[in-house]
C-alpha cells in the first residue's frame, strides 16, 4: 500500500471542472453511491456505474486512503410498488429477492461490498425528521392533495448542480411522481399522502399517512451514516437530474451547510451503437450475459476497462476481445512461476519502477483506467520478451508477481492463478510427437500436431529455452 496523495484528480460535476480531491478529514473518504432500486435484476448499464464506484474505491484504498462507503437500496418508490402489486405479493417478499439477485451479481463482478448497505423502508424516521425540519426552515410545505412538497423556488441555488435555470419554470407546479425531465421540473414531492393504488404500502407518521419521495430517501440516509457533509457522491449520469439535484437542495437546507465536495457521474452505456430497451431487443441483465456462458470477470474487464466519463458501447466483439485480456493478465501471472533464468541486469528493476509510475499517473487523473491498462500491457510485453529469453531471475520474478498482485486488487481481474496445471496425457504424448517432428524439420506434421492440442485447449508456445505450454478454457 502507498502513502495517501493529495494528487488525486477527479472532475467534479458541481464545477464542471477537474479538481485535486482533498478529503475532509486527512487519510480518510466518505462516499455515498447510489445503489439499485431493487424491482427487477440489475441490468450491464447499472453495472457499469456499480463497477466505476468499485474502481473508484479500490484505487483510494490503493493510495492508502480509508474509504468509508455508504450505497442505499431502494426498496420503496413507485416501481417497488407497481411490481409488487403486479406479482400480487408483499413489497418485503418482492423487493428482498431482488435485492438477493443484486448481492449475488455484485459477487459474481468481484466488486467489494461497502461498508453499509441502507434500507429506505428502515430509515422512515430519519426521513420523517427532516422533512419536519425542511417545514421548520420554511423549504417544504402540504399540497392540497395531502403531500408535501419541497418548494424549489425558497433555495437559491437549485439548478447548480444540474444548470437548470429555475427562472423558466413554473412557480407553484407541483410533480407527484419519483422521476421527470428537466422540462417538467416543479416542486417535487418530500413525502406522499396514501393513495389506493397504492395499497397496503404506508406509514401512519406526523406527516401524516404515506410513505416517503425517492430523493428524501438517499438523504436521510447518507447523512445518517456519513454526516451533514461528506466527500464523494457517485452515480450515472441520468441520476443527475433530478435525484441528485433534489437531494443537494433537501440536505443543504435543512442544515445550511454544504452537502457534498465532489461529484462524479459516470456516462452511459450503449449497446451495439443503440440505447439499450427491451424493445429493441438489446437489453441485457448480469443474468442474461451468464446464461450465454460468458465469464462474469470477462463482463467485469469490459465495463471498467473505458473511462467512466465516455459512452461506452457494448458489443460481443468487445466482450469477447475483454476475456481474451484477462486471460493473457493470467498467463502472465503463470509464467511468473517459472522464472529460472540469472537476472536481467536491472531490465526488470527499471520496468517496475516505469509500470508503478505511468499506471499511477493515469489512476490519479481522474480515473483514466483506459490508460493505466495500456501502460499494464506494455509492462507484460516487455517482461514477457525478457521471460522469452530466460533472463528473468526469480527474485525479479517475485517482484514482478507481488505488483500485479497490487494491481489486481485495483482491477480485480486476475485472482488466484493456480501454480500448476496437469496435462492431459494424451496431450502430453502429443507435444512429445511434435518435438521429434520439429528436430526432424517436419514442419507439416508439427502444425498438425499443434492444430490437434489446440483442439485438446492446449496452447503450445516454441521458446528458446523449448516448448512452453499452457491450458486455455474451452466453450
Amino acid at each position: 500500500m502507498t502513502t495517501a496523495t493529495p494528487s488525486i484528480s477527479f472532475f467534479n460535476t458541481l464545477t464542471r471542472r477537474k479538481e485535486k480531491f482533498t478529503p475532509i478529514e486527512k487519510g480518510k473518504v466518505q462516499m455515498y453511491t447510489c445503489g439499485p432500486t431493487v424491482y427487477d435484476y440489475a441490468h450491464i448499464g447499472n453495472f457499469r456505474a456499480f463497477l466505476f464506484e468499485d474502481l473508484l474505491k479500490r484505487w483510494l484504498e490503493y493510495r492508502g486512503y480509508t474509504v468509508t462507503h455508504v450505497m442505499n437500496l431502494t426498496d420503496v418508490d413507485d416501481k417497488t410498488i407497481r411490481g409488487s402489486q403486479k406479482q400480487q405479493i408483499p413489497l418485503q417478499q418482492y423487493t428482498e429477492h431482488y435485492a438477493k439477485a443484486f448481492f449475488e451479481d455484485s459477487k459474481a463482478l468481484n466488486i467489494k461490498p461497502a461498508n453499509h448497505y441502507p434500507k429506505a423502508t428502515s430509515h422512515i424516521p430519519e426521513m420523517v425528521a427532516l422533512i419536519k425540519k425542511l417545514i421548520k426552515n420554511g423549504y417544504a410545505y402540504k399540497g392540497q392533495d395531502g403531500s408535501i412538497y419541497y418548494a424549489i423556488s425558497k433555495f437559491k441555488n437549485y439548478g447548480k448542480l444540474s444548470h437548470i435555470k429555475v427562472a423558466e419554470l413554473k412557480a407553484g407546479a407541483r410533480v407527484k411522481t419519483d422521476e421527470y425531465t428537466k422540462e417538467e421540473a416543479q416542486d417535487f414531492a418530500l413525502w406522499k399522502a396514501w393513495t389506493p393504488e397504492d395499497g397496503d404500502v404506508f406509514w401512519e407518521t406526523e406527516l401524516g399517512k404515506g410513505r416517503p419521495g425517492w430523493h428524501i430517501e438517499c438523504t436521510a440516509m447518507s447523512m445518517k451514516y456519513l454526516g451533514e457533509t461528506f466527500d464523494i457522491h457517485c452515480g450515472g449520469i441520468d441520476n443527475m437530474f433530478p435525484h441528485h439535484e433534489n437531494e443537494i437542495a433537501q440536505s443543504e437546507a435543512a442544515t445550511g451547510r454544504k452537502f457534498v465536495n465532489y461529484w462524479l457521474h459516470n456516462e452511459h452505456l450503449l449497446v451495439e451503437g443503440r440505447k439499450m430497451a427491451k424493445k429493441l431487443g438489446n437489453f441485457y441483465t448480469l443474468r442474461d450475459l451468464l446464461g450465454k456462458g460468458y465469464d462474469p470477470i470477462a463482463i467485469r474487464y469490459l465495463l471498467l476497462s473505458s473511462h467512466y466519463r465516455a459512452q461506452f458501447n457494448f458489443t460481443f466483439e468487445a466482450l469477447d476481445a475483454a476475456g481474451a485480456a484477462v486471460e493473457r493478465l493470467r498467463n502472465f501471472v503463470r509464467r511468473l512461476q517459472d522464472a529460472p533464468g540469472k537476472g536481467s541486469g536491472g531490465k526488470v528493476a527499471e520496468l517496475l519502477r516505469g509500470v508503478q509510475l505511468g499506471f499511477g499517473e493515469a489512476a490519479d487523473d481522474d480515473l483514466n483506467v483506459s490508460v493505466a491498462l495500456a501502460v499494464l500491457f506494455d509492462f507484460v510485453r516487455e517482461v514477457n520478451v525478457l521471460l522469452d529469453a530466460g533472463v528473468v531471475s526469480r527474485s525479479e520474478a517475485d517482484e514482478v508477481g507481488a505488483l500485479m498482485n497490487r494491481f489486481d486488487g485495483v482491477l480485480g481481474v486476475v485472482g488466484k492463478v493456480e501454480e500448476t496445471e496437469t496435462l492431459p496425457k494424451e496431450a502430453e504424448e502429443l507435444i512429445e510427437k511434435r518435438e521429434a517432428a520439429r528436430k526432424a524439420k517436419d514442419w507439416a506434421t508439427a502444425d498438425a500436431l499443434r492444430v490437434r492440442l489446440s483442439e485438446l485447449g492446449v496452447v503450445v508456445e516454441d521458446t528458446a529455452q523449448g516448448v512452453r505450454w499452457r491450458l486455455v478454457k474451452q466453450d
